[in-house]
């Protein structure tokens, strides 16, 4: 039952770091509009430092420097606002709230916003909705990722508020299964809009090795043609089998040898004389 558990425990055994820094790469795996994701960024990175000359002050605490140097922030990418209304059929279907007040058209909302069946949410009270995160995160050495709420980010009230529901997180080993991402969302108060705002939080990212003291770099990596024809073998899986981690051990002998190739940014010309 837990035979995916002991190849884990043994690749990491396997595995030697191969530096000081572990590097994790990241991509936009978008066919259209890939350009609306930003950057992930380190969460302390956005908080300025303030001079102190008090040693107990928050600012100069390690543990919290840590914390926010090993998360990371994904970005919003549009402006939404959703809320839940019944079909002519009596079920319930994701629609715009407000016209105006969103970047996306009908059009592209379908594309982007999803409602799981009721037969695959969590409580039959508290309907899932996902939206399309298409990011990927991918290692060359045994690296789990989490994805956490964006627990650091206060949001003002009455505009936009709290969001009436819970980010449903997940964990899974990037080096051997660099899916594409979703925000999935349980939607607790289903009277009440769900409002996302681009450029604020949208979620957040932890990343673990081997060594929990080891600091993790984000690098831009490019889309390959091995990490394609990997990342088609493990798409869609779920669509067709159950207990998806099962699969880890036998991803990770399918895998290139090289995952992680960084992206090439051309250099700007230099000024004319």
């Amino acid at each position: 039952m837990f035979g995916w558990l002991k190849d884990r425990t043994q690749d990491q055994a396997a595995d030697a770091p191969s530096g000081r820094v572990c590097e994790v790469g990241w991509l936009v795996d978008a066919d259209k509009a890939g350009l609306i994701y930003g950057t992930p960024r380190a969460l302390g990175r956005r908080r300025p430092l303030k001079a102190t000359d008090n040693p107990k002050a928050v600012s100069r605490c390690p543990a919290v420097h840590d914390v926010e140097a090993r998360t990371f922030e994904i970005p919003c990418p549009v402006d939404l606002r959703l809320k839940l209304v019944q079909g002519e059929d009596g079920r319930l279907q994701v629609a715009a709230a407000g016209e105006g007040q969103q970047s996306l058209n009908r059009q592209h909302l379908a594309k982007m916003v999803f409602l799981l069946q009721r037969e695959r949410w969590r409580d039959p009270k508290k309907p899932v909705v996902q939206v399309a995160a298409p990011y990927r995160f991918l290692a060359d050495e045994s690296v789990w990722m989490t994805q956490l709420p964006a627990y650091d980010h206060f949001r003002p009230s009455p505009e936009p508020g709290p969001l009436p529901g819970l980010l449903i997180g997940g964990r899974f080993p990037i080096d051997v299964w660099p899916r594409a991402l979703m925000w999935a969302f349980e939607w607790h108060d289903i009277r009440r809009e769900l409002v996302l705002r681009r450029g604020e939080p949208w979620f957040y990212l932890r990343f673990e090795t081997a060594d929990p003291a080891r600091p993790v770099r984000l690098v831009e990596a490019q889309m390959t043609p091995e990490l394609r024809a990997f990342c088609n073998g493990v798409d869609g899986v779920t669509n067709y089998v159950n207990q998806t981690f099962q699969l880890f051990a036998e991803a990770r002998k399918r895998r290139p040898a090289k995952l992680l190739v960084k992206a090439e940014r051309p250099h700007a010309e230099p000024p004319e004389a």
